[in-house]
């Protein structure tokens, strides 16, 4: 029996899962470490993390996997990775990082990917990059020249932290189209590397490592990352993509009108599409899908739109309310949240507190309680408002989307993270007025199946996604929807005050 091994690669955790050659069975998952990586913010407004603790806790999280499954390293066919989007690594000759990691929800660039918009011009931004430079990968990449030129006088390359850990483990440096489109360096219409975004930033594109198709062998295994891990020397790599693309895959999300759902530290609703689409504001983001053209095939492109505070407001809550001295359960969290009234009585959250936020226009604003009274708002009403929040955020994009012409009736998610709550499942399907399908994935196993697709081991999508499993449905329900609708028209009058 051969093995399929993901990585996914986030800010919060390195998960690893194995997966069997059949893609039916998930052998063993785990995570390293067991609660949250640290995010350092020197400034306001700053996020960064060591590129080489990533690789600590990936050689950690596969050798649970290995040691949990009860089978030999020597039988794992092809590894997968998935990882957080937008982050820079830049590297000297000696491969190796040169400074910690800008990673996706650091704000320090978003005046310079700004100035870029109005300079090049808002036309050939939108038609050729299809997003705003924002403060993405290339944006922070000029801070660096700017802010710290030593360090970018020794860079030889830069890259995404996908293809950090791929170097890690293969010793070869390389990058995708797709991870390359995620950090505007991507000309949609001459279908090449951004020319003249690279030229206005000063960038040499030298630096710009060569470019292998998002499932194909990308490298193998060196024998120093296969000591460390317990794996052989010589297995491929062959899988790379952003954790957004990658959860749609895992979810099978891969023709037009599909939408995928995650609600991790960050939200997301990723939709795909065949066209050049982009919202005029940039407020969502569009990036070359993980099968585009594959083997020949048609344009993919994937339209996002993230929420940064998510899942990180629900876990601050946690730490921040105690109950006889402890932490409260997410389970307990879930359960008191639900005793309070749709909409919170009143009671409002903005979840704005990570970061810039696109959808707002790249405005951080901060994560703000509305409309708190003492003698009425519990503890109860404070949980149940931030879940909702967290939700009406999400529809406030995906409004952005149907106005793109981008509307879908169903949104498929894997059961976890805030879709394990029942209240923020029935405050997401009746706001945002789509069926939501759970699935028993995430991002590792997706990672996993894509190596197996990209390595051979499937002979196309359909044979790698053929065990997939619906684990629920939840549908909007008239009489809840319409309460939540004014909620949602109340939360919205919060949000434009601060605007």
């Amino acid at each position: 029996m051969r093995y399929l091994l993901g990585l996914d690669i986030g800010s919060s955790s390195v998960k690893a899962c194995l997966v069997d050659e059949t893609g039916a069975r998930t052998l063993a998952a785990a995570q390293s470490p067991a609660d949250e990586m640290a995010i350092a913010a020197p400034q306001p407004g700053w996020a960064e993390q060591d590129p080489e603790s990533w690789w600590e806790h990936a050689v950690k999280s596969v050798r649970k996997c290995i040691t949990q499954a009860g089978v030999s390293g020597k039988d794992i066919a092809c590894i997968g990775i998935s990882y957080q989007m937008h982050g820079l690594v830049c590297v000297g000759k000696d491969k190796k990082s040169l400074r910690p990691s800008i990673i996706w929800c650091d704000s320090r660039a978003v005046g310079i990917g700004q100035d870029a918009f109005r300079k090049l011009g808002e036309k050939y931004c939108l038609e050729h990059l299809l997003n705003s430079p924002g403060n993405f990968t290339a944006s922070k990449l000029k801070w660096v020249r700017e802010n710290d030129p030593k360090v970018y006088a020794a860079i030889d390359k830069v890259m995404l932290p996908g293809d950090f850990i791929a170097l890690k483990l293969t010793g070869e440096i390389n990058t995708t189209a797709s991870g390359l489109s995620e950090g505007t360096f991507w000309d949609y219409k001459k279908n090449r590397l951004a020319d003249e975004l690279m030229k206005f930033y000063g960038i040499d594109s030298s630096l710009v490592p060569a470019i292998v198709p998002t499932f194909a062998v990308q490298g193998k295994v060196h024998n120093a990352a296969a000591d460390e891990m317990g794996i052989t020397a010589g297995t491929v790599v062959s899988y790379r993509a952003g954790d957004q693309p990658n959860n749609a895959l895992s979810l099978n999300v891969l023709n037009p009108g599909e939408t995928a759902a995650t609600a991790g530290t960050s939200g997301v609703i990723y939709s795909v599409t065949e066209n050049p689409a982009f919202d005029e504001k940039s407020r969502v983001n569009t990036f070359i899908h993980v099968n585009n053209q594959h083997k020949g095939g048609a344009a993919r492109n994937g339209v996002l739109l993230c929420i940064n505070g998510t899942g990180i407001l629900n876990s601050w809550l946690r730490k921040s309310a105690k109950s006889g001295g402890s932490s409260l359960s997410y389970d307990e969290m879930n359960q008191l949240a639900a005793t309070a009234p749709i909409g919170s009585d009143g009671l409002t959250v903005l979840p704005f507190g990570n970061g810039a936020e696109r959808i707002l226009g790249n405005k951080e604003i901060g994560g703000t309680v509305e409309a708190l009274n003492f003698n009425r708002h519990s503890q109860a009403h404070l949980f149940r408002a931030a879940q909702e929040g967290i939700v009406f955020s999400l529809a406030y994009g995906f409004d952005i989307l149907k106005g793109m012409g981008l509307s879908t009736k169903v949104i498929r998610a894997g059961r976890s993270n805030m879709f394990l709550s029942p209240l923020f499942r029935e405050a997401f399907v009746n706001t945002i007025g789509a069926q939501l399908e759970l699935y028993d994935t995430d991002g590792a196993k997706g990672a996993a199946l894509g190596a197996g697709v990209g390595s051979g081991v499937f002979a196309d999508f359909k044979e790698a996604f053929k065990g997939l499993k619906r684990l629920h449905t939840e549908e909007p329900v008239k009489g809840i929807a319409d309460k939540y609708q004014q909620a949602y028209d109340n939360w919205l009058k919060h949000l434009n005050d601060k605007l």
